[in-house]
């Protein structure tokens, strides 16, 4: 530990970079603007995503995140998860490293899953360390089956600090444990590296790549392609704008990646609205920015949602957004002042909210403008790092 490193956090996380989704990125923003902590994070030991038949190392460092990576995805039998092992094996080698570094004071678990897991059987046999519990859950959390509400539950009633993401998910923590400090701090966005302004040749490169017209309007989403994102209903919703209501042909450009792709191919196709959408694949993060800024909206019509970051890094973007009142998501969209809502599971009302906002110019600016002015007051990065470093040093 070097001379400014005022303490140890012990981590688990059942995914981190690069294998990174909302919930790791965020860790990731925070501890890098707190250096004077050092983490020492348990995580799955996975593929590399550039190359599927490599794994990741077991260990290595990433700033002040000391990254440590248990059990291999090719020596589990088909029948069992990786993700169902994690918090056996991430107990394991956290007492490895408690008689290596000394006794942690804090553990902290990102999600009340199998990284919860883990940091409840730490819990469990250290009854004086101080478990920190992020909830970033985006599922519906009343669906998702008996053995998960349960384990969840029970991490859930384990914590002594909670830290969720939106208020729905206070309020659901709270019914749960009575005891626990409950804080409300939301995932944040980088705020420079979105709001840049980039050339027109810059963006010309990029809309050119995709085969994006000058003059088309272009909807994007952003999103893991699995059914609790909607995109099913977005792309039915496309059908209504550009051969029901005839209004300007319309193109989707849906960045992201997941288990319904296929499926959602199929279903553009059997509408025959495939040739207006742009199924552009995962892109890194850093080049986020330059596909929002070709785009005249962003939807995400979310069946259920934690928070949805995606939604912050548009309205930081300047670009309008359409979601629907589930979750998280009413912290920020406020109807016509910060963006619109749509109703859930209906893609006539969704094409009616993308029509209305982009034929009306003044309204755009006015929602644009609201958005990036609380987007850069309540979600900056920094401002989220500062709250987290408050509850490292006095909890």
């Amino acid at each position: 530990m070097d001379e400014k490193t005022t303490q140890r956090i012990l981590v688990f996380a059942t995914n981190y970079l690069p294998n990174i989704g909302g919930a790791e990125l965020a860790f990731h923003e925070v501890a890098i603007r707190i250096p004077e902590i050092s983490f020492d994070l348990i995580t799955l030991r996975l593929s590399d995503p550039l190359d599927r038949k490599k794994l990741l190392p077991s260990e290595e460092k990433s700033s002040n995140v000391n990254v440590y990576r248990v059990g291999s995805r090719l020596n589990l039998a088909r029948l069992i998860l990786p993700k169902n092992l994690y918090p056996i094996a991430a107990y394991i080698k956290a007492r490895e490293l408690a008689k290596k570094f000394g006794p942690y004071k804090k553990v902290y678990a990102l999600q009340a899953s199998q990284g919860g897991g883990g940091a409840w059987l730490f819990k469990i046999f250290n009854p004086g360390v101080i478990f920190l519990l992020n909830l970033q859950e985006g599922k519906d959390l009343k669906k998702q089956g008996f053995l998960m509400n349960f384990f969840r539950d029970l991490i859930i009633k384990k914590a002594d600090v909670i830290i969720a993401i939106s208020n729905y998910l206070k309020n659901y923590a709270r019914q749960l444990n009575k005891k626990a400090k409950i804080l409300v701090i939301p995932n944040g966005v980088d705020i420079g590296n979105f709001s840049k302004d980039y050339s027109y040749g810059e963006l010309s490169l990029v809309a050119d790549g995709l085969g994006i017209k000058p003059g088309e309007k272009t909807i994007i989403s952003v999103s893991r392609l699995v059914p609790k994102n909607g995109i099913d209903i977005l792309i039915r919703a496309l059908e209504v704008l550009n051969y029901k209501l005839q209004t300007t042909n319309y193109k989707l450009l849906i960045i992201g990646e997941g288990e319904q792709k296929n499926e959602l191919i199929v279903l553009a196709r059997e509408l025959n609205i495939l040739d207006d959408i742009i199924f552009a694949g995962a892109i890194t993060h850093g080049n986020l920015p330059k596909y929002l800024k070709i785009s005249d909206v962003f939807v995400r019509p979310s069946r259920s949602e934690g928070l949805g970051n995606a939604f912050l890094e548009a309205m930081a973007a300047g670009v309008p957004i359409i979601g629907t009142k589930v979750g998280g998501i009413p912290d920020f969209l406020k109807d016509g002042e910060t963006g619109f809502f749509c109703k859930v599971e209906d893609p006539g009302d969704l094409a009616r909210k993308i029509n209305l906002l982009l034929s009306d110019k003044e309204l755009t600016t006015k929602i644009t403008k609201n958005a990036q002015l609380v987007v850069s007051e309540k979600y900056d990065w920094n401002l989220i790092a500062e709250k987290f470093r408050e509850i490292y040093d006095t909890n």
